[in-house]
């Protein structure tokens, strides 16, 4: 049985991932073509130019992350969900995210996001320059947090380590602390943790 016709989302799918493992210069039409086993020709048929393809990936990503939806009991909960979605599609789509933001579409593509946030603060009862700020300072914990993953993983090798510098000493006398601080970080349980107490302080007691 031959090959099915290709189709564009099937073009688009293979160019994404090309930009996610190797970034946005890996990504020219003759290698699309060979990992797709297409011929280049059939590729400009679907996509059209370079520019062209590279519009279209930035279109899909800002088209993705419009996908957030918020889940949980509570406003809170619904919030949290929210920004931990946000974070995982930064964290997932890093040069894709960064060739929206080169293309000057960053605010569109962090719209929907902050709609659904918009929602939720709403219905926890906040409304106005009260509610923006719950927007905003959610927005900018998920990117801050987001930017200093990212700076931490390509960080040179520490010497001394965390390992080595927390000892009871520098703790204070607190073993407990010392041998936690020591482990390594968990990003996802750390950015959890965090924005649970941001979000509980900006709406208040009983949020």
């Amino acid at each position: 049985m031959g090959r099915q016709p290709l189709t564009r989302e099937e073009v688009l799918e293979a160019a994404a991932a090309l930009v996610k493992q190797h970034g946005p210069q890996s990504l020219t039409m003759r290698k699309l073509a060979a990992e797709l086993g297409t011929a280049v020709t059939s590729i400009y048929w679907h996509v059209g130019n370079r520019e062209s393809l590279l519009d279209a990936l930035v279109l899909r990503t800002v088209a993705d992350l419009g996908e957030i939806r918020a889940t949980g009991a509570t406003p809170a909960r619904r919030i949290v969900s929210v920004a931990r979605a946000l974070r995982r599609q930064l964290r997932t789509h890093p040069h894709l995210v960064a060739m929206v933001h080169e293309r000057g579409l960053t605010e569109r593509m962090f719209l929907p996001a902050q709609q659904v946030l918009v929602h939720e603060v709403h219905a926890a009862g906040l409304r106005g320059a009260r509610a923006a700020a719950v927007v905003r300072a959610v927005q900018v914990h998920v990117v801050g947090h987001v930017l200093v993953e990212r700076n931490r993983e390509r960080a040179p090798v520490q010497r001394p380590g965390e390992e080595e510098l927390w000892t009871p000493e520098t703790a204070e006398h607190d073993p407990e602390l010392a041998r936690a601080l020591a482990r390594p970080v968990d990003p996802e349980a750390l950015f959890t943790t965090s924005v649970r107490a941001l979000v509980a302080g900006l709406l208040g007691p009983g949020s």
